[in-house]
């Protein structure tokens, strides 16, 4: 174990060292409280440097795929991360999709646009009347962030608009971390990890996420895939790592094993 690498378990170590020699390694990561540590305002957020060096670093790779896998709207997701120019993007919990140049960006129909104004004037209505509350409008859907609200206030908010939504057919109801999640179109990161496995022919996927929304992804994971929680949350994934921090060794660790390898081929 490197001095580097203290903070990881021997056993996801050496699952690390496992992975890494797979045939085609997809890495896919959260961004929110996996890449980036949470805070207050979203547009604050950014990767540690070492992550995003060790991402970019095993993008270059021979037969590995980097990709972040997000809640966050597209739009969003480039500002905060910066991702290398060759990591795949999927935004919105998966329904938008970025594979590289000429990738269609998402149309809503006539139904689905009706649909999110409505989503909207209901939780528009709720921050109002609940201090330190707000929206943040994406494609197909609105969040209500509620976490510079007072425990109560966030409470009763989010249950508020879960009662009256829930009435409203064809829009999906996502709760996580001081938020809800609100579409017009179903997605998951579950369905996101089964799509970046088709489209890159990976033969095994890293994937690390925080959240509860990431259980979905987790979920998903097949026997020679490597899943990490980030934090210390319930989780049905193998490993744990605390803090964003944590997953800067993980991927400087993956970093050294799949240098190695595919230096070796």
């Amino acid at each position: 174990m490197t001095a580097e690498s203290l903070s990881l378990s021997p056993e996801l170590l050496e699952a690390v060292r496992r992975i890494s020699g797979t045939e085609h390694l997809l890495v896919a990561l959260d961004f929110d409280g996996t890449l980036s540590p949470i805070v207050d305002r979203a547009e604050d957020a950014r990767p540690l440097p070492r992550s995003a060096a060790a991402l970019a670093s095993l993008a270059e790779l021979p037969r590995t795929t980097t990709a972040l896998i997000s809640g966050r709207a597209l739009d969003s997701l480039r500002l905060v991360a910066s991702p290398p120019a060759d990591t795949l993007l999927i935004g919105s919990h998966g329904a938008e999709v970025w594979l590289g140049e000429g990738s269609l960006g998402l149309e809503l129909d006539d139904e689905q646009r009706s649909k999110l104004a409505s989503v909207r004037d209901v939780l528009a209505e709720i921050v109002n009347i609940a201090p330190g509350t707000l929206l943040e409008d994406k494609p197909a859907g609105v969040v209500l962030h509620t976490r510079m609200a007072d425990d109560d206030v966030a409470e009763d908010a989010v249950e508020a608009a879960m009662r009256v939504l829930r009435e409203h057919p064809g829009v999906y109801l996502k709760t996580g971390k001081r938020v809800l999640e609100t579409s017009v179109v179903h997605a998951s990161k579950g369905e996101a990890v089964e799509f970046l496995r088709q489209a890159t022919g990976a033969t095994a996927i890293l994937f690390a996420g925080d959240d509860v929304t990431d259980e979905d992804a987790l979920g998903r994971l097949l026997g020679d895939d490597v899943g990490i929680k980030v934090g210390l949350d319930f989780t049905q994934a193998q490993y744990r790592v605390e803090a964003p921090v944590h997953v800067a060794e993980l991927l400087e660790a993956l970093l050294r094993e799949r240098r190695r390898v595919t230096a070796e081929a």
